[in-house]
């Protein structure tokens, strides 16, 4: 399985950014999806992320209200709408698949739980 995220950027604070994750090489047809952000020296940190086959979604408190997960199944995609940037959204971005699907919220919070990677994509947001 292969993940390839892309769309991030330079943007000013206040802006939008929308990154894309494609998914290939799956066989499964069930996952969960989860967003992930880094920035140097810290952990991965979850932001959000959405079950593949109902849509449920789940958002870090930092980022509810202003980022939006989504799928596109017929292109295999998911999608990260990011919406009123803050200087403190500037991290490198992963998309992931995690071990298992239907769990509780919170399993999916921790990157330890997730079996595939993408590589990540830089976003950074100007004050």
């Amino acid at each position: 399985v292969q993940l390839q995220a892309s769309g991030g950027g330079l943007v000013q604070a206040g802006g939008s950014l929308r990154l894309s994750c494609g998914v290939s090489g799956s066989t499964f047809s069930s996952h969960y999806m989860g967003w992930f952000r880094r920035t140097p020296g810290k952990e991965h940190e979850f932001v959000a992320g959405i079950n593949w086959n109902t849509g449920d979604t789940d958002y870090a408190d930092s980022v509810r209200g202003r980022f939006t997960v989504s799928r596109d199944a017929t292109v295999n995609t998911m999608y990260l709408q990011m919406n009123s940037l803050k200087p403190e959204d500037t991290a490198v971005y992963y998309c992931a698949v995690a071990h298992f699907v239907g769990l509780s919220g919170r399993y999916y919070t921790f990157s330890s739980n997730y079996r595939f990677w993408g590589r990540g994509t830089q976003v950074t947001v100007s004050s």
